[in-house]
């Protein structure tokens, strides 16, 4: 069983806000387990979840074909934006953030390999030029986020491969300020993701 948040934060010296994104993505890749009023523990590695059995942890709100569908809209605009506005040196960040996802999966760190993932994703967004369209994104964040993290445990090695591809290709739209591009490759990304957790949007 684990420490408290409380304990835990103070062990660890990070912010509780930090400490919970971690549990959340340790939980979505099947390595804890929280049970209310017992607390949360390490997870038996003979009992991982199948991709059919994850418990998507907004379903008593909607759906997560809701949020993807979200996504598709809020995140093909953004990439437009951003290939509006990205410069040389975001360019370069993006591609960095993509051989640390790619090293991190090749080590078969998938705590690392989420974080890279949304990095990429959340630099992105932060290349709006339009605020509110930004501060939607952000107010939405948790449930973004957890479209992401969710099909990484049953991802196969070819899908990571095409992901990576696929993360390069949004790069290469930006770096040649092409819109129309961004966007394409925007939504083909988002929705094969969406494929690897059983969801067609």
């Amino acid at each position: 069983r684990l420490p408290s948040q409380r304990l835990l934060s103070e062990r660890l010296g990070v912010s509780r806000p930090s400490l919970r994104e971690a549990l959340m993505t340790l939980e979505t890749l099947g390595l804890i387990r929280t049970f209310p009023g017992r607390g949360t523990f390490v997870a038996n590695p003979d009992e991982q979840p199948s991709a059919k059995a994850t418990h998507w942890r907004y379903s008593d709100d909607f759906g997560m074909s809701d949020v993807f569908e979200v996504r598709l809209l809020l995140e093909a605009r953004l990439a437009q934006h951003a290939a509006e506005t990205s410069t040389l040196d975001d360019i370069a960040h993006l591609n960095a953030v993509t051989d640390r996802m790619e090293t991190a999966w090749e080590k078969g760190d998938l705590i690392a390999n989420v974080d890279e993932d949304l990095a990429f994703h959340q630099y992105i967004a932060g290349k709006s030029r339009n605020p509110l369209l930004l501060q939607t994104y952000n107010s939405l964040s948790a449930f973004l986020k957890e479209t992401q993290r969710q099909p990484i445990p049953f991802t196969a090695l070819e899908r990571m491969a095409d992901s990576i591809a696929e993360h390069r290709a949004i790069i290469d739209a930006l770096h040649n300020r092409n819109a129309s591009d961004a966007r394409t490759a925007m939504v083909a990304h988002i929705r094969n993701t969406a494929i690897c957790a059983g969801i067609a949007v």
